[in-house]
C-alpha cells in the first residue's frame, strides 16, 4: 500500500479520499479512516473483506491481486500432503486462490499496456506498468494451478518486455538491459519461446542504436528455432537486415528482408495491430526504408518513407505511430541533404524532433545520419550548425 501510494505522490489523507471516492456506502469520518489506513499500511492489521476491494480499486487494481492470500508454510503443506492418494493430490493441483475473472482482468490490462506503447507518455506508462508488474508478481505468492502459474509468468514476461522498451526509449540503458534479462528469464521459466525471442529482439535493437552491428546479428540469431515461425521472427529478420545494411552487405540485406516478407505473408493479417509485440504488415515498409537509406538507395528510401507517413498519419492530421513518423521524416531529411536541398533537409529533421512520443536512442541514431549528410554537403551553413545544436540538446551533450 505504501509503495503504491508513494508512486502516485499521495499523502495518507489523499489515499483516504481516493478510497472514499470508490465506495457507494457511507464510510466513517476521515479521521477514523486515516487511523485505520495507518494500521493497514504499517501491517498492524489487515483490511477486511469490505475495505480490501475499496483499497485495491483506489489504486486501479483488484483485491485478489493487491491482497493475495498468504500461502501455508512449507512444513504445513508437506504434513497435509502426507498420506494423500493420487486423486487427492490431483485435486490440490487444481485448487487456486485466484479466480478466472481476476486472471482475465490482469491479461486484458497487460494487453492494454502493450497497446499504449506507441502513443502514451513513456514516463506515465512506465509508472503504471511497473505497478502492474508488482501486482502480477504478487500473484505468484498465491496458491495457483499449474496452468495459472505458467500464465502469470507469461503475463509478467510481457509486461517486463514493455518496461524494457520504455526504459530504453527514456535513455536508461542499464535499467533497460536488466529488465530485458528479467523478461528473458521469465520466458524461459514459463517455456514461452516468443517472450524469449522478443528479449533477443530488444538486445538486437539496443546493439543497433549503439553501433554494435555484429552484436545485432548475434542477438538475432541467439533464439530458439521455434521463433523463426512467429511474429518476432519477422522483427528479428528486420534487425539483421538493418545491421547488414550498416556493414555494407547488400546481398545479406536482401536475403534478410526476403526472409521477413515470406514469414509475414505466411502469418497473415494480425488481429491486434496496436499491440507493440504484434508485427503488422505495414511495418515492413518501415524496415525497408531504414535499409534503403543506409545503403544509399535514396529513391526507394523516399518511397518507403512516404508510405510510412501515409499509413501513420490519419485524414484529420493525427498521428497513429509517432516514432515511425519521426524516423520517416529523418529519412526524408537524409535524402534531401544528399539531393542538395538544405531547406527541406532541415525542415524534415526539425519536424522529426517535434514528436512528443519518441524513442531517444533511435532518434539520436538516425539524427546523426542527417547531421553527417549536412556536414558533408553544407559544412559552413548556419542552418547546419543550428541543426547540430538541436541534436546535441536532445542528447544532453
Amino acid at each position: 500500500m505504501r509503495s503504491e501510494r508513494d508512486a502516485r505522490g499521495w499523502s495518507q489523507a489523499d489515499a483516504v479520499r481516493a478510497l472514499r471516492a470508490k465506495s457507494s456506502h457511507n464510510l466513517p469520518t476521515d479521521s477514523t479512516l486515516l487511523r485505520n489506513w495507518r494500521r493497514w499500511e504499517s501491517g498492524e492489521s489487515r483490511p477486511d473483506d469490505f475495505y480490501a476491494p475499496l483499497i485495491a480499486a483506489a489504486f486501479d487494481s483488484v483485491a485478489a491481486a493487491f491482497f493475495p492470500k498468504a500461502r501455508p508454510s512449507r512444513d504445513d503443506e508437506l504434513l497435509t500432503a502426507t498420506g494423500m492418494d493420487t486423486l487427492e493430490f490431483m485435486g490440490r493441483l487444481r485448487m487456486s486462490d485466484i479466480s478466472t475473472a481476476t486472471l482475465d482482468a490482469v491479461r486484458i490490462t497487460a494487453q492494454r499496456l502493450c497497446c499504449e506503447y506507441a502513443s502514451s507518455d513513456p514516463r506515465e506508462l512506465h509508472l503504471e506498468a511497473s505497478g502492474w508488474l508488482r501486482r502480477i508478481a504478487a500473484l505468484l505468492d498465491s496458491r495457483l494451478t499449474l496452468a495459472q502459474h505458467k500464465e502469470v509468468l507469461e503475463l509478467a514476461g510481457w509486461v517486463a518486455l514493455l518496461l524494457g522498451c520504455l526504459e530504453y526509449d527514456l535513455g536508461r540503458r542499464s535499467s533497460a538491459e536488466a529488465t530485458r534479462r528479467a523478461a528473458r528469464s521469465l520466458g524461459q521459466e514459463a517455456g514461452h519461446t516468443e517472450i524469449i525471442g522478443w528479449s533477443s529482439e530488444l538486445a538486437a535493437w539496443f546493439a543497433l542504436t549503439q553501433g554494435n552491428h555484429r552484436g545485432v546479428i548475434q542477438a538475432a540469431e541467439a533464439v530458439p528455432s521455434e521463433c523463426a515461425a512467429s511474429g518476432v521472427g519477422v522483427q528479428l529478420a528486420a534487425q539483421r537486415a538493418k545491421a547488414w545494411a550498416r556493414l555494407g552487405d547488400r546481398a545479406a540485406v536482401n536475403a534478410a528482408l526476403a526472409e521477413g516478407r515470406t514469414l509475414l505473408n505466411r502469418l497473415g493479417h494480425p488481429d491486434d495491430l496496436e499491440n507493440h509485440f504484434v508485427v503488422d504488415p505495414q511495418k515492413f515498409d518501415f524496415y525497408a526504408m531504414d535499409c534503403c537509406r543506409v545503403v544509399g538507395d535514396d529513391s526507394h528510401a523516399e518511397m518507403y518513407a512516404q508510405a510510412v507517413l501515409a499509413d501513420s498519419v490519419t485524414l484529420d492530421g493525427s498521428v497513429r505511430n509517432p516514432m515511425r513518423v519521426a524516423e520517416a521524416r529523418l529519412t526524408l531529411a537524409v535524402v534531401a541533404a544528399r539531393g542538395r536541398d538544405l531547406e527541406l533537409a532541415v525542415e524534415e529533421g526539425r519536424r522529426a524532433f517535434e514528436a512528443k512520443r519518441r524513442s531517444l536512442p533511435s532518434l539520436l541514431c538516425i539524427g546523426s545520419e542527417v547531421a553527417h549528410e549536412l556536414v558533408e554537403n553544407f559544412p559552413g551553413d548556419p542552418r547546419t550548425r543550428a541543426f547540430l545544436d538541436e541534436l546535441r540538446s536532445l542528447s544532453g551533450v
